[in-house]
């Protein structure tokens, strides 16, 4: 038998929903069997499923050794790297500054190296996140941006935070603003475009067309014009929906990639710019919050801003 003692971020789940995290080697048709039968238990009683589970509750596993998934190094972000530029930090959320380049959770490559991990490097090192006291919850992004894409990206320091920032986050009440570089002067200087992409998971590029297609998904995207020098543009764009790279593509589409794009844009239009990747950053994220959001109700009004853009007008 082992005993599961729970904690703040434990609290508040759902005890069938805690399981399924804390014992991912036990088959969902077992795990309810064993509720069933007795053969896990909170507070000396039988678990019932849908049961809220609260700080203190103990829970005990009278299942086999073989469903506990073994030890993986609980401190591989150590791994990471330091580099961390922080934005906005209290007891409940941060947001860093991601550099282009770097990506936020492993990927394919396999590099240690995440965004995520460097987070978490510096939670632990900073004595806010202690893997030994966690059963069900890491410190986690709520959101992402792509490897080459700079900017703000917010982090949960808990799960009470992770769960009421995924939720304003899909009801869209936080406005995510973000500035690039585009080729040429897009007409009129200020306009809300709508489009349909499809997303080809072959060469993982989205495909843009200006009525609705099979497969198709809506992308409403708002951009205004704030200077324009030379061949380039700095726009700032706001999304009103989020799909894969919606920005980039839907640029190029109105025929305005953005400077240094080489999935969206040609070699030949960006021959002579200095950009290694696309001039695209996630520059300011305003919490809104038009309906409560409890413990986080502190945050309402506030906009978090990069301190400066890593590219400018002057780079042609």
């Amino acid at each position: 038998m082992r005993q599961l003692v729970m904690g703040e971020n434990d609290s508040g789940q759902r005890l069938d929903k805690f399981l399924t995290k804390a014992l991912p080697l036990l088959p969902q048709s077992l795990l309810y069997k064993y509720l069933r039968t007795k053969r896990i238990k909170v507070n000396g009683k039988r678990g019932d499923i849908a049961y809220r589970l609260a700080p203190g509750d103990v829970v005990e596993l009278y299942i086999g050794d073989e469903f506990f998934a073994p030890e993986d190094d609980p401190l591989a972000f150590l791994r990471a790297g330091t580099d961390l530029n922080i934005v906005y930090e209290d007891d409940h959320l941060l947001a860093v500054d991601k550099p282009a380049g770097l990506v936020v959770h492993q990927d394919e490559s396999g590099t240690p190296d995440t965004l995520i991990g460097r987070v978490l490097r510096y939670l632990y090192q900073s004595g806010q996140f202690v893997p030994d006291k966690e059963q069900s919850f890491t410190p986690a992004l709520c959101h992402r941006i792509d490897r080459n894409t700079s900017g703000l990206v917010l982090c949960a320091k808990d799960a009470a935070t992770l769960r009421v920032m995924n939720e304003k986050i899909r009801d869209r009440e936080i406005t995510k603003r973000y500035r690039c570089l585009v080729l040429g002067t897009p007409a009129p200087a200020h306009a809300v475009k709508k489009a349909f992409l499809v997303r080809d998971e072959d060469t993982r590029q989205v495909r843009v067309y200006d009525r609705p297609v099979p497969g198709g998904r809506t992308a409403v995207t708002e951009y205004t014009v704030l200077e324009s020098r030379g061949d380039l543009s700095l726009l700032e764009v706001v999304l009103h929906t989020g799909r894969t790279h919606q920005i980039r593509a839907h640029m190029a589409h109105l025929g305005h990639p953005l400077a240094g794009d080489a999935k969206y844009g040609t070699a030949k239009e960006n021959k002579g710019l200095p950009f290694r990747h696309q001039a695209l950053c996630a520059y300011s994220i305003t919490f809104d919050f038009p309906t409560d959001a409890g413990h986080l109700e502190y945050l309402k009004g506030r906009t978090l801003r990069v301190a400066a853009l890593p590219f400018s007008l002057d780079q042609q």
